[in-house]
């Protein structure tokens, strides 16, 4: 997924949304106003979280690992917090070290973790 052009941006709710903040996280989970770029499909349900990356850039891209996230419209900025009411087992990812990316095949499955690069294009 391609967050390049995302910047803090304005949820439903009013409150800010920031594409990145200091990590470490102090108390280890993640923050209520920290975004992410999360595809509509595990926003809404319809996929589960397959992969979490922590870009080099320090932000945060969510995806379900079996749609295309390059579409038009296939993907929103909101807060993590989101995923993690979708997807209990995301929040054991807030330590995920930048530059790294977790992923599974299926809820249920554990989470691994190795470096990530986006794909050449």
């Amino acid at each position: 997924m391609d967050d390049r052009n995302v910047e803090g941006h304005q949820h439903s709710d009013q409150h800010e949304v920031f594409r990145s903040l200091p990590f470490p996280f102090s108390d280890g989970g993640f923050p209520a106003n920290l975004g992410a770029v999360v595809q509509r499909t595990v926003l809404d349900g319809v996929e589960p979280a397959r992969e979490v990356i922590h870009t080099g850039d320090i932000s945060w891209v969510v995806g379900d690992g079996v749609n295309d996230p390059n579409q038009p419209g296939a993907v929103v900025v909101t807060c993590i917090k989101h995923v993690v009411e979708r997807n209990s087992s995301v929040a054991r990812l807030a330590s995920l070290p930048i530059g790294q990316v977790a992923y599974r095949e299926n809820p249920g499955q554990p989470w691994l973790i190795e470096p990530h690069s986006w794909p050449e294009e």
